[in-house]
């Protein structure tokens, strides 16, 4: 990771994360409904007594673009229990033993997905049309005999505006005109007491919806920074992922013998005529050959691996993990001065989540400690046969609260932070790098709302806002105009896109 990203990066709120939702449809119920592309029937879950209509009844609606429906009031406090595992974690409810051997093959379900247009222009100058996109995304899913199931999916990406401007460079043409994903590909059935899941898959362990604290098993496209959509940022992982359910506990066992990486762009030639890509992350503030990621070869001593448990108690959730892996985002090394290589080391982290809801107020909050991540030096002028960097031991942490003064109106504001153990001064970062977020959403007559974004450093006049205006004009259909404004020196977070404030217009139907 460069020392540009601070101590932000690894737990940045992803402004434009907040998932599109259709027209009059409820927001994702749980963390597989937010990548599955057949929508859910999630558990009604009730609320205490005599709390308002607009608090979200569960953990995942707290991050619902729009208010939740209002619930039925519980009959009694134990009737707010979920009644079983599904209930729990926002599952269909499963068949039993003899039911899934008496089912016979389903055929495949029609065609799901979403269709997106985007246009995006650069206003600071040099000013210029950095985005045309068309975005095409399928999926189908079916289930076999002995309640198995299977998904396919895959996306298409094609941004027309390197075939209609030439003020990209080649390689930056050549990375991100046109792209194929396969997206979530997996098997699904039970052996045991175990439920698992083989193949392409989104796994997010992480609380707090658009941050990356405990999300640490996520890859990212980095190559729009941080403002695409959580379901166009994910990067699936191909895992081996088995999950055990016992009343309120939930164990979960992920192996991912060939990661995924961040995709992080290709940089400028500073040589040659031409841009590059508007939001590669540099890692010094200087004119330097950037040569290709040096990703990890495919052997399984290159793989992943983790442990996550989970524990409903009094209403409170709680989860902690152990997880090593090759790192997904790269460290640059500079082994001769001028010169840059992308690798990624092997870290390993232990952390938690907890989540509360407080009637009027969900409480959420997060922490991670990594070891062996490596940050860039300010002080190198010689070779150095160790690239310029240092291992830094860190502690990431956010804690956020959420809440409804209306029904129309959502709040939500986060502190984060991380601290550097040992901290080395020739490094970029404060040995506390703090940070603060806040978001208002409102809903209009007529299908409309608006909403601001704001992450600011607290160390540094380094900050980005991102106001926007939506409107679902038809079922299914959404159209929505906004700002991305950066702000802040050059070395910071933010303050190293400042040439890159640009304007917006998306529209998506999902079918």
């Amino acid at each position: 990771m460069s020392y540009r990203h601070m101590g932000l990066l690894g737990m940045l709120l992803l402004a434009g994360g907040w998932m599109p939702v259709a027209a009059g449809a409820e927001a994702p119920m749980s963390k597989d409904a937010l990548f599955d592309l057949v929508p859910e029937t999630p558990a009604e879950r009730p609320k205490p007594a005599g709390a308002p209509e607009a608090v979200p009844a569960s953990r995942d609606e707290l991050f619902a673009l729009e208010p939740a429906a209002a619930k039925p009031a519980a009959a009694k406090e134990e009737a707010a229990l979920p009644a079983s595992k599904e209930a729990l974690f926002d599952e269909p409810a499963k068949v039993s033993a003899p039911e899934k051997a008496a089912a016979a093959v389903a055929p495949a379900q029609r065609l799901q997905g979403f269709i997106q247009a985007e246009t995006a222009g650069t206003l600071a100058d040099p000013e210029h049309w950095s985005k045309a996109m068309v975005r095409l995304e399928l999926g189908t899913q079916g289930r076999l005999a002995q309640g198995m199931k299977w998904k396919l999916s895959g996306r298409v990406d094609y941004n027309a505006i390197y075939d209609l401007d030439d003020f990209y460079q080649a390689q930056v043409r050549d990375d991100q005109r046109l792209e194929f994903q396969v997206r979530e590909t997996y098997l699904d059935f039970t052996a045991g007491d175990w439920d698992w899941r083989l193949g392409r898959q989104h796994i997010v362990w992480g609380e707090l919806v658009g941050m990356f604290v405990a999300d640490v098993v996520s890859a990212k496209d980095l190559r729009e920074f941080i403002l695409p959509d959580f379901q166009v940022l994910r990067i699936p992982q191909w895992a081996a992922r088995a999950e055990y359910f016992k009343e309120d506990f939930h164990a979960e066992v992920v192996w991912i013998p060939f990661p995924s990486y961040d995709e992080i762009g290709k940089p400028k030639n500073f040589l040659a005529p031409g841009g590059g890509a508007d939001f590669y992350a540099y890692p010094l503030p200087i004119p330097a050959v950037i040569l290709g990621d040096d990703k990890p070869s495919k052997g399984l001593n290159h793989g992943n691996f983790g442990v996550r448990l989970t524990q409903l108690t009094n209403g409170w959730d709680f989860s902690g993990f152990y997880y090593t892996s090759m790192n997904g985002s790269p460290t640059f090394y500079q082994f001769t001065p001028g010169t840059l290589t992308p690798r990624h080391d092997r870290i390993w982290q232990l952390g938690g989540t907890l989540a509360k809801d407080f009637r009027d107020v969900v409480l959420k909050a997060e922490a991670v400690y990594t070891d062996g991540r490596r940050f860039n030096l300010t002080n190198v002028v010689a070779p150095d046969p160790a690239g310029g960097v240092v291992e830094q031991n860190t502690l990431d942490w956010a804690v956020g609260l959420d809440f409804n003064p209306s029904s129309e109106i959502r709040v939500n504001t986060q502190f984060f932070q991380r601290y550097f153990f040992d901290h080395n001064p020739n490094i970029i970062p404060d040995r506390a790098e703090n940070g603060v977020s806040l978001l208002v959403n409102r809903k209009l007559p007529d299908n409309w709302a608006v909403e601001a974004l704001l992450v600011h450093s607290l160390n540094r006049q380094d900050w980005m806002l991102r106001p926007k205006a939506s409107w679902g004009f038809r079922p299914n259909w959404k159209l929505t105009f906004g700002l991305d404004l950066f702000n802040g020196p050059v070395t910071g977070l933010f303050g190293q896109y400042d040439q890159q404030d640009r304007a917006y217009a998306e529209m998506r139907y999902d079918f």
